[in-house]
């Protein structure tokens, strides 16, 4: 199987299943002599994992990452880092029911026809259990990221038919995590606690969009054409389980605006910009921090879409292999809406991008 690795020169390789003994990866590329926070790593990967609140899947898992390479006296050495997280709460006959079925709109199929065999157990490596490890990879990005003033925040803008109303300049987004709905703002963050509580009691799931802000990134990140860096974040959104739709900056709703309208004028900053090396600024940024794929010194911001659950606690009509109509029933721990432990993902993708992209553009100029 392809497909394992992301990143050019940040690179973060990732193994393991749902239901295996552990999970893990490799991360290469990382600079040398960067401080190591264990308690940050830890904290994101809390973000992310299971059994925080009613509204997420109760599976417990502690998701301690123990760290083999890479590290020495806290710094990194600019070699390899390799890392585990091992699965400690997996109940794998959940899944001996739907051993030679396939569940809709899972990967059971396509993983068949495909290689041939799968792992049923929790949908193996298709599982959005794997993100685990890169939640790693984005802390540690996040880390270096610290170091350019960079900073990243991903939020939750709609849970199924609530959405908020207002762009992110409007909301604290730093005070998402204060919420298990994962929400900035506290009187719409309850609403979709609710009803996310209301879906899982019928048992079915929803889905919805998180809003993603990255501040502080310098003018110049990306190339034209084939790498442009709204591309490489695309690639990077649409690679996480459940994902499918992405938007950035204006987005969909820009086609409905006049060039003279929707166009981002220019401008110089009287004074410098505290935080900023940069003179040059927009108006407007309907262009969402990149222009040409190239970032221009103002925030970038996308949305992502996320799909319903594909697992419900509901009876559905199915095949099996031997192409035998079937009922699949849904057992096992499961999310009704995957946004409040996703965000923390689109964090740390995006966080490896920015910082890929970092590196990148110091070998492009002398």
């Amino acid at each position: 199987m392809a497909g394992n690795t992301f990143g050019t020169l940040f690179k973060l390789t990732t193994f393991g299943e749902s239901h295996g003994i552990a999970l893990g990866g490799v991360i290469d590329g990382c600079p040398a002599g960067l401080a190591i926070d264990f308690d940050f790593i830890q904290n994101e990967l809390d973000k992310r994992k299971p059994g925080q609140s009613r509204i997420t899947t109760q599976r417990k898992e502690a998701d301690k990452v123990e760290f083999l390479s890479g590290i020495f006296e806290g710094k990194t050495t600019g070699t390899p880092i390799g890392f585990t997280i091992h699965n400690t709460n997996e109940k794998s006959k959940d899944y001996d029911h739907i051993k030679d079925s396939f569940r809709p709109s899972h990967a059971d199929y396509t993983y068949e026809s495909k290689y041939g065999h799968r792992d049923h157990r929790g949908g193996g490596r298709s599982s959005a259990r794997e993100t685990a490890c890169r939640v790693v990879g984005g802390a540690i990005a996040k880390l270096v990221l610290k170091h350019y003033n960079i900073n990243i925040n991903a939020y939750v803008t709609q849970a199924g038919k609530l959405k908020l109303d207002k762009p992110y300049t409007a909301y604290n987004i730093e005070n998402t995590y204060n919420n298990p709905a994962r929400c900035p703002d506290e009187k719409m963050a309850q609403e979709m606690f609710d009803y996310i509580d209301e879906i899982r009691k019928e048992g079915d799931t929803i889905g919805g969009i998180t809003t993603c802000v990255v501040k502080g990134c310098p003018v110049g990140l990306g190339s034209p054409v084939f790498d442009r860096l709204e591309a490489d974040l695309a690639k990077a959104m649409l690679g996480i389980n459940a994902t499918k739709g992405f938007e950035i900056g204006s987005g969909f709703n820009g086609v409905s605006l006049k060039g003279s309208e929707h166009n981002d004028e220019f401008f110089c900053h009287p004074e410098p910009v505290e935080g900023l090396d940069k003179k040059v600024g927009t108006k407007t940024n309907n262009s969402g921090g990149v222009q040409g794929g190239i970032s221009n010194g103002e925030d970038i911001y996308f949305n992502v879409a996320f799909k319903p659950v594909a697992t419900i606690m509901k009876s559905q009509n199915s095949i099996d292999k031997n192409g035998n109509t079937v009922i699949v029933e849904g057992k096992g721990r499961h999310d009704p809406c995957v946004l409040p432990r996703a965000i923390a993902i689109v964090e740390a993708m995006t966080a490896m991008v920015i910082i890929d992209h970092l590196l990148i553009n110091k070998t492009t100029t002398l």
